[in-house]
Formats: C-alpha cells, sequence, structure tokens
C-alpha cells in the first residue's frame, strides 16, 4: 500500500497544475492536483463524470459558460460531456483539488 500526503510540498508549479494519480481502478480514477495561482486551464469535456473537491484556497470554473465561485470544502459534479474550465486560482494558499473521474 502506497502512502501520500495530500498536504506535503510539491515542486514548483511553474504555472502548471501538478497532478498525482492516487487511485486508478477500472471504474474510476482518483486525481490529486494542485493548481499554480490565478492559473486558467484549457477547456476541459471528458467523457466521463467528473467530481471535484475543492481542499484549500479558492477558485473560480466555468461550467457551460456559468461561473461558479469555490472556497475549501467545496465540491461539485460535472456531468460527462459538459464543457467545463479553471477560470482563476488563489495564491495563498494554492487551490489543492481532489477530483474523480468516473467511468461507466
Amino acid at each position: 500500500m502506497a502512502h501520500y500526503n495530500l498536504f506535503a510540498p510539491k515542486p514548483p508549479l511553474n504555472n502548471e497544475e501538478h497532478a498525482t494519480t492516487l487511485l486508478s481502478h477500472s471504474n474510476a480514477k482518483i486525481f490529486h492536483i494542485v493548481s499554480p495561482p490565478h492559473f486558467q486551464s484549457d477547456l476541459f469535456c471528458q467523457n466521463e463524470d467528473e467530481w471535484v473537491s475543492l481542499l484549500q484556497g479558492e477558485a473560480t470554473l466555468a461550467i457551460e459558460g456559468e461561473l461558479h465561485a469555490l472556497k475549501a470544502g467545496d465540491t461539485l459534479l460535472i456531468p460527462a460531456n459538459t464543457p467545463h474550465q479553471v477560470i482563476d486560482t488563489s495564491e495563498k494558499p494554492l487551490a489543492m483539488w481532489l477530483a474523480v473521474h468516473l467511468y461507466m
């Protein structure tokens, strides 16, 4: 069994997200993600449902063009084939996420 600490220091982000796969299963993948300050992602539109939880910091997501402001502790289910994008993330503390992709 592998040991992983969600709050352990991460390498410098260099304006890129740091994503670690915590679990890969036939029906799900769980990712730990740390976003750099003021990060804006590409537009995503995955074939699977995605559940996200913001563990620390703040973030703004655009989901089908509607803005969603998230703070630490907020969770959100993004249905499959729904366009979404990270618009902005906090600097202190950095935005830290758990993301679960559900494969049916």
